[in-house]
């Protein structure tokens, strides 16, 4: 029996090819998706051999962008992003316009149509979510304050190109696309109101019915204890939400889905969901790559080498310089302005959805969508270097520059303690890095055995806060030394690092004993390799989070059995 297996053929090719060459990518310290895009390039029609179907490639990478999305809504936390949002919202509203800008110059430049440069270099400045998550977590400042400012950069650049994905099919035609949709009489004004009232009306559906409806659900099916049905009810939901906005209210695919994971995470169950979908949401995310590869033309590396390179030089230095100079103008460390340009000198998942829609509406030619991946692929392969080069080049810069060492050493009314603190604080106090979650609720129990504490902190709107406060707090980096000496380490009776990052936690101990030598030193860590190695230095008292938690579980369970005895998790009562 003859059977027509192209959906199949597909599938095994596509996971196939990327599996070896995602491996190989690997191997060679290239992110992972370098090679997904390879193998799409290889199985796509511009390359002798076997061809996959384009059109069933096409709508699994649909599938792919509604599970992709629904991800990003998933880790969307928005007490992250306003913890950030002084210099998240205008830096990247500012950096995103200036590589629109630039990319649409260079679009001019080559002859083409205004509103093909307009998409062209919207879709150059938006970073990819998968690098950039992946690159801090492989470096272990994703829950740093490096890391929080990038990542809340990121979502404003998500935020934005949804919008960019809401309007463009309605502006098409007005924008001169060859296959916009066909447009009624009602005039342009209308049309972008109608739209914009569909988009919000859903919006405010999911926001009321939504945060009530699918937690509910999440909770009904969690109670048949089938793992099964939990993992089918959350990928239903995110497929389903997607179709039905894209049916009923005209919003894509990629919006429904977004807003299905934002409402979900208001669910108790939002962790268990990430994790039971990820399975699904990491494979149809790779034939999505895969599909993105299969539209590239390799032989535009040859016949237009000028113009990729030029490509590369907007994502790579002109969004790095943008973000560079505009974290430094909110005085913000070099270190943090280094680690933010390089987290976005890259592009990825919303600019293929972007370029592929504009290809599509015929906003923009086909030679520009290779471009678009030319330039992904190779910002994209780079990106492990330039984060490589953070620490040599402010290295180099501190030494060589004056104006690097002005920066660090400007003045910052946040950055010294004020001259009316009281003398509690100035001796014999606590000094409390980082304040964070953990950070938070260490200052609490202080304040309410008025112990007497001075917060250092890198993030400048969180020390303002807690100025209005009335809470003694410095801004900076506690691993220059500058910022301990403000705190008055000299004269503390304890340094406390609620942050987990090893290799600055040495710095910090080091520079607090170097000031002080009879200083105690209580730190953190996340992972028992680095616990037991802090703890044989002598580094200080160190917890280990995981460890803890047992102790303090182990401990109510013994005094239950055994009451009004005291206990420890490492040493049952006798």
């Amino acid at each position: 029996m003859d059977h027509n297996i192209s959906l199949i053929t597909t599938i095994a090719a596509g996971f196939g090819m990327a599996l070896i060459l995602g491996f190989i990518a690997e191997r060679v310290r290239l992110p992972a998706l370098v090679g997904y895009l390879v193998a799409g390039i290889l199985i796509g029609p511009a390359t002798p051999g076997f061809v996959a179907d384009m059109h069933i490639a096409a709508q699994l990478s649909e599938i792919g962008v509604m599970l992709l999305m629904f991800g990003v809504g998933l880790h969307f936390s928005l007490n992250d992003l306003l913890a950030v949002k002084r210099i998240a919202v205008p830096g990247a509203v500012v950096q995103m316009g200036l590589a629109t800008v630039l990319g649409m110059f260079m679009a001019w430049w080559w002859g083409w149509h205004w509103s093909s440069g307009l998409i062209f270099g919207l879709s150059l400045s938006c970073a990819s979510t998968a690098v950039l998550l992946k690159a801090l977590e492989a470096r272990g400042v994703l829950d740093s304050m490096n890391g929080r400012i990038a990542v809340g950069w990121l979502v404003i650049e998500d935020l934005v190109c949804v919008l960019v994905l809401v309007l463009m099919p309605p502006l098409a035609g007005a924008l001169g696309g060859a296959n916009a949709p066909v447009a009624d009489a009602d005039p342009l004004w209308m049309t972008i109101g109608i739209t914009l009232l569909e988009v919000s009306a859903f919006i405010a559906l999911m926001l009321v019915a939504g945060r009530r409806v699918l937690p509910w659900l999440l909770w009904q099916v969690a109670r048949t204890g089938s793992r099964e049905l939990f993992t089918l009810a959350v990928i239903a939901s995110a497929i389903g939400i997607a179709f039905g906005a894209a049916q009923l209210f005209s919003v894509s695919f990629a919006l429904g889905a977004f807003f299905a994971g934002m409402v979900m995470r208001e669910s108790e169950f939002s962790h268990r969901a990430a994790q039971e979908s990820l399975p699904l949401r990491d494979a149809f995310s790779v034939l999505f790559f895969v599909s993105v590869g299969m539209l590239f033309e390799p032989a535009i590396l040859v016949e237009q080498p000028l113009r990729v390179l030029g490509v590369v030089a907007i994502i790579v230095l002109g969004k790095m310089f943008a973000a560079l100079a505009l974290v430094l103008a909110f005085r913000y460390p070099l270190n943090t302005a280094l680690t933010v340009a390089a987290s976005l000198a890259q592009i990825g998942e919303f600019s293929f959805i972007l370029a592929g829609l504009g290809l599509s509406l015929g906003l923009l030619p086909a030679e520009g969508m290779s471009l678009v991946l030319a330039g992904a692929l190779i910002s994209i392969a780079l990106n492990p270097f330039l984060f490589a080069a953070i620490a040599p080049v402010q290295r180099l810069l501190l030494q060589r520059s004056e104006l690097a060492r002005t920066l660090e050493r400007r003045e910052d009314p946040y950055a010294e303690l004020p001259t009316s603190t009281a003398r509690q604080y100035l001796e014999g106090q606590v000094v409390l890095v980082g304040y964070g979650r953990v950070g938070r609720r260490i200052a609490k129990a202080l304040d309410a055995r008025g112990i007497p504490y001075v917060v250092a902190e890198q993030n400048r709107e969180v020390v303002e806060e807690l100025r209005k406060k009335g809470i003694a707090a410095v801004s900076g980096d506690a691993v220059d030394p500058a910022v301990l000496v403000q705190a008055h380490i000299a004269h503390a009776a304890m340094l406390v690092v609620a942050t987990p990052d090893l290799i600055n936690v040495r710095q910090m101990a080091d520079t607090a004993r170097a000031l002080n030598p009879g200083i105690e030193i209580v730190l953190r860590t996340h992972s028992e390799d680095e616990s037991d190695l802090l703890s044989k230095e002598g580094v200080g008292t160190v917890f280990f989070g995981e460890e803890e938690l047992a102790k303090g579980m182990t401990r109510h369970v013994l005094q239950r059995f055994v009451p009004g005895v005291a206990v420890t998790a490492d040493r049952p009562p006798a």
